[in-house]
């Protein structure tokens, strides 16, 4: 069977092995598509934290049923399945509190241990969820939008606040779709106008700001002076994250979704004076994913202008470098397997 691997920094490969046996409580499974997200755009280019070489990358997965023991969920030989990517060990304080995305010994598919950038995986039967109607494209699209529904839960959003999200990639557009299903206003900022335009056009968010040096005066004239009640960042960029306090109401708060590699600073009258709450949201849980894959099947999130590029794994190590350059539109790049 072929599998991709990333070596190091800047090099892929594809490679052949033999197919995996699986074990008892295991699911063979033929992986049919990965969605490509900003963890591994951020390993090939060498800046992903909690990552070592060589990896195989994926972690965004629409897999079909080989092989399956019986188990608890009613899975069948032959049924497709949305794959949670988050081996967690079921014992350890967060786990015992529900809180299994943030285990102390988790290991993420493609980051910590390999992923299914390959044709055949075996994975712990748990991991697996029954994918109903949903098409290979909603599948595979399913674990970047329940880390957005995460971090809403993790924010508590109310009806008829305004937030802003920074950054308009797959993260952040996901946050930004799911907020206005709950009945909030939006507020998108980015670098790059065509993906504020997409946010505009496609997921139909109320407001689009550049970021720049009227951005803060701008988030100020849409709210009246009040600020955004609820800021997340979506971009993991050091400098965003260290200034995303600045659209922030007094009392609010700021939601980090995006993963910076090094340490962060903040200016401490600044967020104490507005009693900021400052809160991470890490992965998702398992009624995440369940409510993203009941938002698909009901249509509600536009698939089809999300997904922008697909190629057979064949071809994926020539077009992956086209895929950092913002100036080629990519939201949602997915192999083919």
């Amino acid at each position: 069977m072929k599998y991709l691997v990333c070596e190091q920094p800047g090099n892929f490969l594809l490679k052949e092995k033999e197919v995996p046996q699986r074990k008892q409580g295991e699911a063979l499974l033929r992986i049919r598509k990965v969605g490509i997200c900003g963890t591994d755009l951020h390993a090939y280019s060498g800046n992903q934290a909690f990552f070592t070489y060589p990896r195989i990358l994926g972690h965004e997965l629409a897999a079909e049923v080989v092989e399956i023991d019986t188990n608890e969920q009613g899975i069948n030989s032959g049924d497709r399945v949305v794959i949670m990517p988050y081996v967690n060990c079921n014992n350890c304080i967060a786990c015992r509190n529900g809180k299994s995305n943030c285990c102390t010994s988790l290991k993420v598919l493609g980051i910590h241990t390999d992923g299914g950038m390959q044709e055949i995986i075996t994975l712990p039967s748990k991991l697996l969820i029954p994918a109903g109607d949903l098409t290979y494209n909603e599948m595979a699209i399913v674990e970047p939008l329940a880390i957005g529904a995460h971090a809403i839960q993790r924010a508590a959003l109310q009806k008829k606040e305004t937030i802003v999200v920074l950054g308009c990639g797959p993260i952040g557009i996901g946050i930004m779709k799911l907020a206005q299903i709950s009945g909030v206003k939006v507020i998108a900022i980015d670098i790059n106008q065509s993906r504020l335009d997409y946010a505009k056009e496609k997921i139909g968010v109320d407001f689009t700001v550049l970021a720049g040096e009227e951005a803060v005066k701008d988030v100020s004239d849409i709210t009246n002076g009040d600020m955004a009640t609820a800021v997340f960042d979506a971009t993991g960029h050091k400098g965003a994250l260290e200034f995303g306090t600045n659209y922030m109401a007094h009392g609010g708060r700021y939601i980090l979704v995006g993963l910076s590699k090094g340490d962060l600073v903040f200016n401490h009258p600044g967020i104490h004076a507005k009693e900021t709450t400052i809160m991470c949201s890490r992965n998702a849980t398992l009624k995440d994913f369940k409510y993203i894959i009941d938002i698909l099947e009901k249509k509600l999130f536009p698939t089809d202008s999300f997904v922008t590029h697909e190629v057979n794994f064949n071809d994926m190590i020539t077009n992956f470098d086209s895929w950092l350059d913002p100036a080629n539109g990519v939201i949602k790049a997915t192999v083919n397997f």
